[in-house]
């Protein structure tokens, strides 16, 4: 991949520990940072909307998607597919914003590879029994489901040394601060900032 301008920033957790808020709402309070919008074969919820939360398509569609090249990362998760464009990752990050991609950690493995200097954050629950409440509490599956979710959410949390950040969602606000810190801190690299004032370095130096 060639070089890009902007920075991709990897959100990966557990179903349950409240990622999709926190980057539904870092997104929204940070102007340069613009969301990924995965592919996924798997129904809507409710109040998901097509093109906003997700592009729902069908697996056919989604494998002749996958065979031609047109995904940067794709995962199976629960027995559905998801996929992130790569022509439209690099398009967001060229043009100078930051990209961030809210995907499982098969695809933030995936993602790593081909972008190293990938930002990868790793959402973590304040407990074990605080991850279970979370799911069942919110009313969308069956208590069968709930328990695949759950082994399946102890399996991922493994994981968690790949990430470059680890930020505890125990109280919405902080982890929101934490996720916002860590943007603000990755713009305010000498690399970056050489990029983002260039012109005026050329002044000053």
């Amino acid at each position: 991949m060639k070089h890009l301008v902007g920075t991709l920033f990897i959100v990966s957790a557990p179903s349950g520990t409240g990622k999709t808020s926190l980057v539904n709402a870092l997104v929204r309070d940070t102007n340069h940072l613009k969301l990924s919008i995965s592919h996924t074969t798997r129904p809507a919820r409710p109040k998901e909307i097509d093109g906003y939360n997700y592009h729902f398509i069908d697996e056919a569609k989604f494998k002749q998607m996958e065979m031609a090249g047109v995904f940067m990362e794709s995962a199976n998760v629960f027995g559905n597919f998801y996929g992130t464009s790569q022509e439209t990752v690099e398009k967001m990050l060229d043009e100078g914003h930051d990209v961030v991609l809210e995907i499982d950690w098969q695809g933030a493995e995936q993602v790593k590879k081909r972008i190293p200097e990938a930002v990868m954050i790793f959402i973590l629950p304040p407990s074990i029994e605080a991850l279970r409440e979370r799911l069942e509490t919110r009313d969308q599956d069956s208590q069968e489901v709930i328990d695949a979710r759950m082994e399946k959410a102890k399996a991922e949390l493994k994981h968690h040394p790949m990430a470059d950040f680890l930020v505890v969602n125990d109280d919405f606000e902080d982890a929101l601060k934490g996720m916002k810190a860590i943007v603000k801190a990755n713009r305010l690299t000498t690399a970056k900032q050489r990029i983002i004032n260039r012109f005026l370095l050329k002044k000053l130096v």
